[in-house]
C-alpha cells in the first residue's frame, strides 16, 4: 500500500529505475544498459565492449551465444519445434537424455535417474530435500556454514547466510548447520563433529534425512572441500543411511575443470542438483539426478509448469558435445593452469589469500570496501567481475570456459591493475602468465 507521503515515480526517470522493483541488485553494480553478447564479451547499447568474468553468475559457462549451440536453437525454432512440453515425451527431451547418458553419466559410471525440475536451481534443491525426506522417513537436514542453496522456503532453510534468510519472514526449522571444513575462521574437523552428533543420544539432533553441500562454496567466499573430506563424508553418510546431496548448481558443468565438481574425489552422491549452465545457453533448466533406489516419487508428486523447456533441451544437447571435443578439453586445462598461475602471482605480489579450482578463483581482499573499489575499477576498465564472501570481500574470477588465452590474460591484467591501484606497490602484469 502506498503511504500518502510516498512520492510518485517520475516519468523523467528511465523505466529501469521508474518501474523495476528495488530488489534488483546486479544492475546497481554494473550501471550500463547491455544489448548484445558474444563469447567472452558483453556490449552495451552504445557499443562499448566488456569482458565478462561474471558469466551470468555461472549460467554462461560456454559464453554468450556460442555459435554451434545457437544454430541448433534457431533451426529448432524455424522448424516449429515445441517450446513447452510439461513432462510429455518429446523428441527434444529424448535427444537430451540420450546425450546426457552417453556423454556424462555412463562414462562416469553413474546410473542416476533424471528428474526435470523447473525452471531454476532452487527448484532442484527443493525436490532433493523432499525426496530425501520421503525416502528415509526422517525430517532433519545437515547443511554447512557459508552454503547457499536458493531463495525459496525449503532452500533458504538450508542456506547459512542470515541476511538472505531474513527475507523469508519466518524462522526456518529442521536444519542443523555445521562449520564447513574450510572457512574465514580457519580449518574445522567437520567429520568429527558429525560423528559425535549422531553417536551422542543427548546431542538433541535425531539422525538426519540428508546432508547437503556445495563442494565449492561460491557465495560463501570460494571455499573448497578437499577430496579427502568428501570421501570421508560419503562414507559417513553411507554408514548411517543418510542421503548425500551434492549441490552442483554453481560448480558443476565444467566450472572446476571436470563436468561434476565431485569427480576429483571419486565419490558418487545419492542426489545431484544441476542448473545454471546445464542448458548451455542461459535458458532456464534444472535437473535432479537420483540414485535409482531413491526414486520413490509417486506420479505427479513433485511438479512444475516449466519443467519441460524444450528450447533448453535443444541447447543443452548441443552444449554436451563440448565434452567430446578434445580441443575444448585441452583449452579447459590450459585456462585452468593460467588461472592457477594468476593466483600464485596475486599471493606473491599482493599477499592476499587466493582459493579455487579449475575456472573459478576467489581473491580474498579481507576488506569489503577495497573489494568494492576493485570491482568498480575493473568495470571502468571494461571487465565485469562479481564479489562474494560473508561481507562481499572476495573477488570472484569466473571467466567462460571457452575463453581464448589472449582474452583471459587481458581480463586478469585488468584485475592485477586494480589490485595495484587500490594497494600501492609494485604490480605485475598478466602478460607474465603467458
Amino acid at each position: 500500500m502506498r503511504t500518502p507521503s510516498a512520492p510518485l515515480p517520475s516519468r523523467a526517470q528511465p523505466p529501469q529505475h521508474r518501474l523495476e522493483s528495488e530488489v534488483r541488485s546486479y544492475s546497481r553494480k554494473f550501471p550500463a544498459v547491455f544489448a548484445k553478447g558474444r563469447g567472452a564479451f558483453l556490449h552495451d547499447e552504445h557499443g562499448r565492449e566488456y569482458l565478462d568474468f561474471f558469466c551470468g553468475s555461472g549460467a554462461l559457462n560456454y559464453g554468450h551465444n556460442p555459435p554451434a549451440v545457437k544454430d541448433r536453437l534457431l533451426h529448432h525454432i524455424a522448424s516449429d519445434g515445441l517450446t513447452h512440453g510439461l513432462d510429455l515425451f518429446t523428441v527434444a527431451k529424448r535427444d537430451f537424455l540420450n546425450a546426457l547418458h552417453d556423454t556424462v553419466l555412463a562414462p562416469r559410471g553413474l546410473d542416476h535417474k533424471v528428474q526435470f525440475c523447473g525452471p531454476t536451481g532452487t527448484n532442484a534443491v527443493e525436490a532433493a530435500l523432499k525426496l530425501a525426506r520421503k525416502a528415509t522417513g526422517r525430517r532433519g537436514v545437515v547443511s554447512f556454514y557459508g552454503g547457499f542453496h536458493g531463495v525459496s522456503a525449503g532452500s533458504l532453510a538450508v542456506t547459512g547466510d542470515l541476511a538472505t534468510r531474513a527475507a523469508l519472514g519466518t524462522d526456518a526449522h529442521g536444519t542443523v548447520f555445521v562449520p564447513y571444513p574450510e572457512g574465514p575462521t580457519g580449518p574445522f574437523d567437520s567429520l568429527a563433529y558429525l560423528e559425535r552428533m549422531v553417536a551422542d543420544t543427548s546431542s538433541g539432533t535425531p539422525l538426519p534425512a540428508a546432508v547437503i553441500l556445495e563442494t565449492v562454496q561460491s557465495d560463501g567466499g570460494i571455499y573448497c572441500a578437499s577430496p579427502e573430506f568428501l570421501c570421508e563424508l560419503r562414507e559417513f553418510t553411507r554408514r548411517h543411511g543418510i542421503v548425500l546431496i551434492v549441490d552442483d548448481i554453481f560448480a558443476g558443468c565444467g566450472r572446476t575443470g571436470e563436468f561434476f565438481s565431485f569427480e576429483q574425489a571419486r565419490i558418487v552422491p545419492d542426489l545431484i542438483t544441476l542448473s545454471k549452465s546445464i542448458s548451455g545457453y542461459g535458458l532456464p533448466m534444472s535437473l535432479l539426478l537420483i540414485s535409482p533406489e531413491l526414486d520413490v516419487w509417486a506420479p505427479g508428486e513433485h511438479s512444475g509448469t516449466f519443467r519441460g523447456n524444450q528450447l533448453a533441451f535443444i541447447t543443452a544437447t548441443a552444449a554436451l558435445e563440448y565434452w567430446s571435443d578434445a580441443e575444448f578439453l585441452g583449452l579447459l586445462a590450459e585456462n585452468a593452469a593460467t588461472l592457477e598461475r594468476f593466483g600464485q602471482q596475486v599471493v606473491a605480489e599482493h599477499g592476499l589469500s587466493v582459493r579455487g579450482r579449475g575456472l573459478v578463483v576467489g581473491v580474498d581482499t579481507a576488506d569489503a570496501d577495497r573489494a568494492r573499489r576493485i570491482q568498480e575499477r575493473c568495470f571502468e576498465d571494461g571487465l565485469v567481475l562479481e564479489r562474494c564472501g560473508r561481507r562481499d570481500e572476495v573477488l570472484r574470477v569466473l571467466p567462460p570456459l571457452i575463453i581464448g588465452r589472449e582474452e583471459l590474460v587481458r581480463g586478469l591484467d585488468i584485475i592485477l591493475s586494480a589490485l595495484a591501484t587500490t594497494a600501492p606497490g609494485r604490480a605485475g602484469h598478466a602478460a607474465d602468465l603467458r
